[in-house]
């Protein structure tokens, strides 16, 4: 009777992976700073390779222990809402994240320098009288990418995607697991295109990823959200799979509900991307 469980809390059983994902992350910084620096540092990609594997192993392992406790009825109401809690933290951190993004591109645009972009080498401009030009943003000599194609195609999927993600889980909410696994199929579908045309968008880009703070605060805002578009679609991916399992119930979603709210996260993000960095960002300069 000293050890009945009289609570709805889930107490956790020691665990190596907190312990075993540490070690991993350090690993894998360390790896980084050395190739960073292979100029002075050797095995720097090996170490950083080791350390993204090993980090990798750990997200499987400790989400698969979650697993595992959803299906032993240990995420109780009360549990279920601190995950809740936990995603919305997580989620708030990540909009920090992109603030800090944001904060740069308008610290550049509304405060420019008077540079110039000549043979992909950053310059200071001087004028035909011998004065420094007046600044700009975009700097001058820089192109950039029309927002009315590519990108405008990319938030039309993004929006599309949104909707799927939604059907998905009404789908869900209602038992109608044949729809929950439609919905997810072309909301990964639609997050797969979305990635393909971002890369082939870089591999047509007029500007290089150094020198410029134009070209930086682009690659750095748009990239890092292709990195989360991509890993979404692994997040949907696994909820895939676990649908096929039948591990949903309209009850017991909190996995799935996890990964819906990161999509629309991405897809409010992209909004913002789309008209800060391409439309307003890009507005009176030359196009590509």
């Amino acid at each position: 009777m000293a050890g009945a469980k009289n609570h709805d809390y889930h107490i956790l059983p020691p665990d190596i992976w907190p312990f075993f994902g540490a070690f991993a992350a350090f690993t894998m910084a360390i790896g980084g700073i050395r190739w960073m620096h292979s100029d002075i540092y050797a095995f720097g990609p090996l170490i950083f390779a080791i350390g993204v594997s090993a980090v990798a192993l750990t997200f499987y392992a400790w989400w698969a222990n979650v697993i595992k406790e959803a299906h032993a009825g240990d995420h109780t109401p009360v549990v279920q809402l601190h995950l809740r809690y936990g995603m919305i933290l997580f989620i708030a951190s990540e909009v920090m994240f992109f603030v800090g993004w944001f904060w740069a591109w308008f610290d550049f645009a509304l405060f420019p320098e008077p540079l110039e972009l000549v043979d992909g080498i950053t310059t200071n401009f001087i004028g035909q009288d011998g004065a420094a030009a007046l600044a700009q943003w975009p700097p001058k000599g820089v192109e950039v990418l029309s927002a009315f194609e590519l990108p405008l195609l990319n938030t039309l999927i993004l929006l599309c995607s949104g909707t799927t993600v939604t059907w998905a889980h009404h789908s869900l909410i209602h038992g109608n697991r044949d729809g929950l696994i439609k919905g997810l199929w072309l909301t990964i579908i639609l997050g797969a295109i979305f990635t393909a045309i971002q890369v082939y968008e870089y591999s047509i880009a007029p500007f290089p990823f150094a020198g410029l703070n134009y070209s930086a605060a682009f690659y750095m805002a748009t990239g890092f959200h292709g990195f989360h578009v991509l890993v979404g679609t692994i997040f949907l991916i696994v909820c895939l799979g676990r649908a096929y399992k039948g591990h949903f119930t309209p009850k017991q979603h909190f996995g799935f509900e996890a990964a819906a709210w990161y999509w629309h996260f991405v897809d409010v993000v992209w909004l913002f991307l789309f008209i800060v960095v391409y439309v307003w960002g890009g507005w009176g300069a030359p196009v590509h």
